[in-house]
C-alpha cells in the first residue's frame, strides 16, 4: 500500500406497486358487487344463460387469483428484503469498498485507484464537502491500493469532513479522463431502501445501495 500527503512527488424482484393492487380489489368488488345486482334481479321466465354465467364467474374467479397472486408476490418481496438485510447484519463494523464522499476524522483514509490501461501518468484530486479542489497529488500509475493522510501543503491537517476523491489519468500529456476514486469506510448500519433492496450507511451519512459495495474487508486491528 502507498501513503501519500502533500509532500508526495468499484436481484432483487421488484415489489408489486400498491396502486396496482388497489385498482384490482377495486374492480373485483365492483364486479362482485355487479353480479349480485344481476343474480338478483334478473326475469324469472327468461333467467340468465348457463354459459353466460358461467363466463362471469370465470372472470370473477381471474380477478380474485390476480389479487392473490399480487399479495403473494409482495409478501415474497418483503421476504427476501428482510433475508438480504439480516445476511447483510454480518457486514456491520467491517470495511466496505464504495463510492461517495469519505468522512475524514485525521485519521489516514484507504483509496483505491483503477487508471485505464494506457496511462503513464496520474493524478488525484481531493474535493471538500463543496466540490472544491483542495489537493492534486501525483500518484504512481498503479491500481494498488494508497493511503491519503489529509496533510496540506504545510504540513498542516485538512480539516476534518467529508471528502470526494477523483483520478485524472493521462497518455503522451492528454487527458484521458476523471473517473471517482473508491474508497474504505466502516459499515454503520444496514436499512432497506424501500423498494426491496438494502443499503449501506456509513459516517458522515453516506448512504450507498449494498450491491455497488466493491470490496469487503475487516478493520485493521480487529
Amino acid at each position: 500500500m502507498t501513503m501519500i500527503g502533500a509532500t508526495s512527488t468499484a436481484a432483487t424482484p421488484a415489489p408489486v406497486s400498491a396502486q396496482g393492487t388497489s385498482a384490482l380489489t377495486s374492480d373485483f368488488d365492483t364486479f362482485l358487487r355487479m353480479l349480485t345486482v344481476q343474480i338478483q334481479n334478473q326475469d324469472p321466465l327468461n333467467p340468465m344463460e348457463s354459459t353466460e354465467f358461467a363466463t362471469q364467474l370465470a372472470t370473477f374467479a381471474g380477478v380474485e387469483q390476480q389479487i392473490r397472486t399480487n399479495d403473494r408476490l409482495s409478501g415474497l418481496s418483503d421476504q427476501l428484503g428482510l433475508s438480504s438485510m439480516a445476511q447483510l447484519s454480518g457486514w456491520i463494523g467491517m470495511e466496505a469498498r464504495v463510492s461517495g464522499a469519505a468522512q475524514f476524522t485525521g485519521q489516514p483514509l484507504t483509496l483505491s485507484p483503477n487508471p485505464p490501461t494506457l496511462a503513464d501518468t496520474m493524478q488525484l484530486i481531493v474535493l471538500d464537502a463543496s466540490g472544491t479542489e483542495v489537493q492534486r497529488l501525483p500518484l504512481p500509475v498503479s491500481s494498488a491500493e494508497i493511503t491519503w493522510d489529509g496533510i496540506d501543503s504545510t504540513g498542516s491537517l485538512l480539516a476534518h469532513g467529508p471528502y470526494s476523491f477523483r483520478l485524472e489519468s493521462f497518455a503522451a500529456g492528454a487527458s484521458l479522463g476523471v473517473q471517482d476514486v473508491e474508497h474504505y469506510a466502516v459499515v454503520r448500519e444496514a436499512q432497506g431502501d424501500g423498494a426491496g433492496g438494502v443499503n449501506l450507511v456509513f459516517d458522515g451519512g453516506l448512504v450507498v445501495a449494498a450491491a455497488t459495495a466493491s470490496a469487503l474487508r475487516k478493520r485493521a486491528g480487529l
